[in-house]
């Protein structure tokens, strides 16, 4: 039976784009399909980007006999198999939200995804260059790449483009950032409206609701979503919050208590580093104002 990836799920059918010799032949003809019952049964549900074996009809159409094993699932956006998370935040209108990228870093860190972090509108800022550059200093002495980017000009979009190719990536980031207007400067013939593409947080004006895989070619596909639409830290633990700072995970082994909170106990090597400014004084604030958010969330629940 032949086998596909699928590329949109949608009231109930999952469209199969075909797999020859392990690729995606093509996401403009998928093979409109339901999934086989069982999957029910089993507390099962195909997820866009799951690799499957699928059947075809005698109607043109297919069924879904089994699903390929995940390389990793996240719950919001559901999609499955995501390779790198492309977190998008412009530099001016809106300026840059440090905050909030703190908590998709926390999010993409507990999913286990590799992380590209892509600074936009690098245009609109050249008065801040050196503000730019010590973002983007602080971000890499973590570990994270970051690139420096601008739809209008075309600055680090080659670059962007071949970090996408030949892999899964899905897209958050603040409101307004300019994804459509990125994504159709780097993939020829592109025409995405800003309006049907917005990555908002919470409640906002994006229409889409399903997934969908958007080929970009070079074997890059972009999980078109609605965005991580909460940050809520509901699938997260309070106990695993300071794991999703890279930085502090070294730092967290030498601490005097173990389940150190790395809040208020004495003899606390993460604090110690905080205050001898080894670990950046804005990340610490951001993950005392994270721990205290998901400590209330606790209560209330």
């Amino acid at each position: 039976m032949p086998e596909g990836i699928i590329v949109k799920a949608l009231s109930g059918y999952y469209y199969v784009s075909p797999l020859r010799e392990g690729e995606i032949a093509s996401v403009d003809e998928p093979v409109q399909c339901r999934a086989r019952g069982i999957f029910k049964k089993r507390g099962q549900s195909p997820l866009v980007g799951d690799r499957v074996v699928y059947s075809l009809t005698e109607n043109g159409e297919g069924t879904v006999d089994e699903i390929g094993p995940r390389e990793s699932e996240l719950i919001r956006p559901p999609v499955a198999n995501v390779q790198l998370a492309v977190l998008l935040f412009s530099i001016r209108e809106p300026d840059l939200n440090l905050q909030l990228l703190d908590k998709f870093l926390v999010h993409i860190e507990h999913a286990g995804l590799e992380t590209l972090i892509v600074l936009t509108k690098r245009d609109l800022a050249e008065d801040e260059e050196e503000g730019t550059a010590l973002v983007k200093r602080l971000y890499e002495e973590i570990g994270y790449e970051v690139l420096v980017t601008s739809s209008r000009t075309g600055d680090g979009s080659e670059e962007l483009r071949r970090k996408l190719e030949g892999r899964v990536s899905v897209f958050a980031g603040q409101s307004g950032v300019g994804k459509s207007s990125m994504l159709n400067r780097i993939v020829p013939g592109l025409t995405l409206e800003t309006s049907e593409i917005s990555l908002r947080l919470g409640r906002g004006r994006h229409t889409t609701r399903h997934v969908e895989l958007m080929d970009i070619g070079g074997g890059g596909y972009v999980a078109d979503t609605p965005g991580f639409s909460q940050l809520d830290f509901l699938e997260l633990g309070v106990e695993e919050l300071s794991s999703c700072f890279r930085e502090f995970i070294s730092y967290s082994e030498e601490c005097k208590f173990r389940g150190c909170t790395h809040t208020h106990e004495p003899g606390c090597r993460v604090v110690e580093a905080v205050e001898n400014g080894e670990i950046a004084d804005s990340r610490y604030q951001h993950y005392k104002l994270f721990f205290n958010e998901m400590k209330d969330k606790k209560r209330r629940y």
